[in-house]
């Protein structure tokens, strides 16, 4: 038994692993990295033979988790592609969307290799995608059955863990993971059964988490901010991801209001934010859901969506912007419309979730209020941060402390660290090396393969 890293660089993103099982070879997730273009943006799949997986294994559809999806089906037409129902239905829109990413990147980064699969093939990969759900136990190999079962993982609605069984040897991927309940989705239900291979995400290993934490509280001075950018007579910018993020901020925004902590005022969301909570409302009963029942685009007071064709919203004071991606990326509708806030004492930009230090958002939060960010990568021109900036701790990743405890209780015999920066990756290794002493902690390279 092995596992080979297949992600091309060593920090969050491309993740995919290989898993060589007896004879059965299955693939855990297929996703490309958001700080590359071309080639590099894809995991090492040219140190996979053609058409020789099983099965490729999804744990949630963001696209570092599933954007290379359609380029590794292509080289592998023969593989079960399986994932959860929801994740199905939410990959699809993602994939499309990236679709049309890549065809603009195409001219404005002279990548001849963009796009990198087309709206027609994805639509044939999606087709071939099986479906489980958390609880459901199946198997596949043609040679050597390895026994599965998904579990709700908490990080978005449909994400899950999942348990591999052959021969006794039982490996547990933790994808993404939540334990606590967010807003909007039931945190993990992870087993606490020992396993031998655990292989664990660190993405919040570099830092602590406020012991005095709690979500109330943290919405609460949320909250605080808001109102007091709108009572400046400011608008107030909220970069989020599409599919997550978006959905759990405007339930806490509906808390908010009825709460009384902020005014009603209206909401502008935009572009794939829209789609992706057009899905989540045909969900509404799912599951992992809180509050079941309620429909975002339906009974949301006062919610503005961005008309199709339009770029950007109409600047409006007195208003909240729920605009994505979360990171400020660079041609979507948050970096379009940051400009506007960015440029006044009265606004604020309040960000909710994972910025990447290189990303625009990254360097916004990093120059804060009063300094000069360049929000395009191609010009030298330095924007003015008249506007507040805070950020506020509503990850869909659990703290380190959570999922160190985790790691514990599984007793595993070898623990692969993976989805995290070097420094998040170390604590861990230095954590879970004093605390499961027997263990072999490893923290794979990429390219790496290691006998389990």
């Amino acid at each position: 038994m092995r596992l080979t890293n297949l992600s091309a660089h060593p920090d969050i993103g491309s993740n995919s692993y290989l898993l060589e099982l007896g004879r059965t070879r299955v693939v855990l997730d297929a996703g490309t990295h958001p700080k590359h273009t071309g080639r590099d943006t894809l995991p090492l799949y040219e140190k996979l033979p053609p058409d020789s997986l099983d099965a490729i294994l999804v744990s949630h559809p963001h696209l570092d988790h599933i954007g290379a999806l359609p380029v590794l089906m292509r080289e592998h037409p023969g593989a079960a592609v399986i994932m959860s129902g929801l994740t199905r239905e939410q990959g699809s829109v993602l994939l499309h969307n990236s679709v049309n990413v890549m065809k603009a990147q195409r001219e404005e980064l002279n990548e001849p290799l963009y796009p990198l699969y087309t709206h027609g093939q994805v639509d044939a990969c999606v087709r071939r995608w099986m479906t489980r759900e958390a609880g459901e136990r199946f198997s596949f190999g043609e040679h050597d059955r390895v026994t599965t079962e998904f579990f709700r993982a908490g990080h978005v609605l449909g994400a899950v863990g999942m348990r591999l069984e052959l021969e006794g040897h039982r490996i547990f991927y933790t994808g993404d993971v939540h334990f606590e309940d967010q807003t909007l989705t039931r945190g993990a239900a992870f087993p606490q059964d020992p396993v031998d291979t655990l292989i664990i995400e660190t993405t919040r290993g570099d830092h602590e988490r406020d012991p005095a934490y709690t979500r109330e509280r943290e919405k609460r001075r949320f909250g605080e901010a808001i109102v007091t950018a709108l009572g400046r007579g400011g608008a107030v910018l909220v970069p989020v991801f599409a599919f997550g993020k978006t959905q759990e901020l405007l339930f806490m925004l509906k808390e908010l209001f009825e709460e009384g902590l902020v005014p009603h005022v209206p909401v502008h969301i935009g572009g794939l934010s829209t789609k992706m909570t057009e899905v989540t409302d045909r969900h509404s009963d799912h599951p992992d859901r809180l509050h079941q029942g309620f429909l975002l685009l339906e009974d949301f007071p006062d919610l503005r969506r961005l008309a199709r064709g339009r770029k950007e919203p109409d600047f409006h004071p007195g208003a909240i912007y729920a605009l994505s991606s979360g990171m400020v990326s660079e041609h979507t509708v948050s970096h379009r419309f940051a400009r506007r806030i960015l440029a006044s004492e009265q606004n604020a930009m309040l960000f909710v979730g994972y910025a990447d230090e290189e990303a625009p958002g990254g360097r916004i939060l990093a120059a804060g209020q009063g300094g000069r960010v360049a929000l395009s990568s191609d010009s030298t021109h330095e924007s003015e941060i008249r506007c507040t900036v805070e950020r506020f701790d509503f990850s869909g990743h659990s703290p380190r402390e959570q999922l160190a405890d985790y790691a514990v209780s599984c007793s595993p015999r070898n623990v692969f660290l993976v989805h995290g920066d070097e420094a998040a990756r170390g604590w861990f290794k230095r954590e879970l090396g004093r605390r499961l002493p027997d263990a072999r902690i490893i923290i794979p390279d990429p390219g790496e393969a290691v006998e389990l």
